[in-house]
């Protein structure tokens, strides 16, 4: 039996879904979850945060250049993770790393990213924490906010036009609700019932800017509505409501029955990046009440109560996430930048003249830079 709030039906868009109350004495497992589910998704949600923990040291150390981290929004990734399939697309925006961990990408293959080596997916072409990973369905993120909506709903309609059963999934912050890509994906998908999620993670903030300085309306979930879309708010913080939401509106997109815009309502508990300072636009008393919703802290409690949780297996868990990541960054921190050759790379099918002209160019130069240090050409 699932404790809700009132109302608290993935299909009712009137109200905050949640299946974690914090006054619950005793729960179960939702019929759909077994305990290794549950236990996988909590131990995916420790994996993101020690990954950010080490990121965010790497940069102020001065490792790497810069990095985006998901203190608190961990629930919003594996949660959405959990309910889709491998084969449904990711649109991310840039605070999404958490499902590429939770596909199965290895944590190498995300620390080169952060240090922009030479086994980096887009060898160096893309700032850190911009992941893109072909082989998990996992398209490239981008800063530009909104634009990947629209890109989420060309792929789902991609699929329907293929009869392929695969659906996408855009990501995006409550600021991204502004934009006018969303507009217009939201348009699109609702004409044509696009099997697409649009996951709208409202973390309160639009970098320093407050969701009531920046929207009309109080809950963006409404939004949806105006375009035929089918549109529920989610306690964000909650897993088991974001998983059990996001499968519901899965099967939808998957049965023919259109989108659906899914606002999880969060908290982003560090900086929106590591050039940022949050203290300057948000009080510690607000960010004090948040913490007590921390989502890790929300589903260790669920799993106390279910008997599937103990210090032992807690710590277990940490020292598992931290060996691995710290293996891994150290790693990607020893091997080489990619060499100047790669710029050519990858831009077009076939070289233009004029970067054939050019490549060729660099190797003169390099080649009378190399004559040089060895001293035919002394100065």
């Amino acid at each position: 039996m699932m404790v809700t709030q009132k109302g608290g039906k993935p299909g009712n868009a009137g109200t905050l879904f949640r299946v974690m109350q914090d006054d619950a004495k005793t729960v179960d497992l939702p019929a759909d979850l077994t305990e290794f589910d549950v236990k996988r998704m909590y131990e995916g949600m420790i994996g993101v945060r020690a990954y950010d923990e080490r990121a965010l040291k790497l940069q102020r150390s001065g490792r790497i250049g810069f990095c985006v981290t998901s203190f608190g929004e961990e629930a919003t990734q594996i949660g959405t993770a959990h309910a889709l399939r491998d084969e449904d697309w990711i649109v991310p925006a840039y605070r999404q790393h958490g499902i590429a961990m939770y596909r199965g990408v290895s944590l190498y293959t995300m620390a080169a990213h952060l240090f922009g080596n030479t086994d980096d997916a887009v060898v160096g072409r893309q700032m850190p924490a911009h992941y893109t990973f072909r082989d998990k369905n996992f398209v490239s993120a981008s800063s530009v906010i909104g634009s990947q909506i629209i890109h989420a709903v060309g792929c789902a309609m991609a699929m329907q036009y293929k009869g392929d059963s695969a659906i996408s999934a855009a990501y995006f912050g409550d600021g991204a609700t502004s934009a006018a890509d969303f507009h217009s994906a939201l348009t699109f998908a609702g004409v044509y019932k696009a099997p697409v999620l649009f996951c709208c993670i409202n973390n309160q903030y639009a970098i320093s800017l407050p969701v009531e300085k920046q929207s009309g309306v109080e809950a963006l979930y409404l939004k949806g509505i105006g375009y035929g879309v089918n549109s529920l708010r989610v306690d964000g913080n909650d897993v088991i409501a974001v998983y059990e939401a996001t499968r519901e509106a899965a099967e939808r997109a998957r049965n023919g029955e259109g989108p659906t815009l899914l606002e999880l309502l969060t908290y982003r508990a560090g900086s929106h990046s590591s050039s940022d300072d949050p203290t300057r636009y948000r009080s510690k008393t607000e960010q004090d009440e948040w913490a007590k919703k921390d989502p890790i802290v929300r589903m260790r409690n669920y799993l106390q109560k279910l008997g599937l949780w103990d210090e032992t297996y807690e710590n277990e868990v940490w020292e598992t996430w931290r060996d691995k990541i710290n293996e891994a960054t150290n790693r990607a921190s020893e091997q080489p930048e990619p060499g100047w050759e790669t710029v050519w790379e990858n831009v077009y099918e076939e070289p233009t003249p004029q970067m054939i002209e050019q490549r060729e160019e660099f190797r003169e130069h390099e080649s009378h830079l190399e004559r040089t240090n060895e001293g035919e050409f002394p100065l």
